[in-house]
């Protein structure tokens, strides 16, 4: 039987900015890994971009946790840009070694964003 999981998030972008600002690139990095970063640094919408891939991560962690009760790291998740194509969600687990997946799964997600918010909706399929 298939199993639907789900999770959203939604980011103020002026206050993520302004988080960016106060906290600096150890802010970006302990959240971000390098593609994630060079890909938003290409992107007139520099701060909307990484609050959107900041919304992905955490509707990530809110529908993984849903469906196999394991919360993950920001750092275990790497939101993959694709230009003019849907965003993809990888994960990097390998060296977790408290869970193991019981379960296949597959995963969609959705971003947007605009001026002032942007948003992530992650949907895990597990079969």
């Amino acid at each position: 039987m298939i199993e639907i999981y789900t999770g959203i998030d939604i980011v103020d972008n002026r206050r993520f900015k302004r988080a960016v600002e106060k906290y600096g690139e150890k802010f970006i990095n302990r959240i971000f890994n390098k593609a994630e970063i060079d890909y938003c640094k290409e992107k007139v919408e520099y701060f909307e971009c990484l609050a959107a891939r900041f919304a992905a991560k955490e509707a990530t962690i809110k529908a993984f946790f849903s469906a196999f009760k394991v919360k993950l790291a920001f750092k275990e998740i790497t939101i993959k840009g694709k230009r003019n194509e849907p965003a993809e969600i990888l994960l990097h687990l390998k060296e977790r070694r408290d869970f193991s997946l019981e379960k296949p799964y597959k995963s969609t997600i959705s971003i947007s964003h605009e001026r002032d918010f942007s948003v992530a909706v992650v949907i895990i399929y597990t079969l």
